[in-house]
């Protein structure tokens, strides 16, 4: 399933790229061919998108990458009470 999904993020990829390229260079009285080249790049960075971080997820949840660092937020609950340490 994850290769499956890499897979899909770099054809995803490679058709954003192409497909924007083509969006941008297209003649501007042929309209048709733009609009239908920034459809197919916004479909091609959605799922890129989706599928990268989908792979992120993936990789956290195996250990392959470390989690994110987040913040002790326990101090505000603690502020919120009116308690001191």
């Amino acid at each position: 399933m994850n290769k499956l999904i890499a897979i899909i993020n770099v054809i995803a990829w490679s058709g954003f790229w192409a497909f924007g390229y083509l969006a941008l260079s297209s003649n501007v009285t042929e309209t048709g061919q733009m609009i239908t080249a920034a459809i197919l790049a916004a479909l091609g960075g959605a799922l890129g998108l989706w599928a990268y971080f989908r792979l992120i997820r993936i990789n956290e949840h195996t250990g392959y990458a470390k989690r994110p660092n987040r913040a002790d937020r326990s101090h505000l609950e603690i502020e919120e009470n009116g308690e001191n340490a």
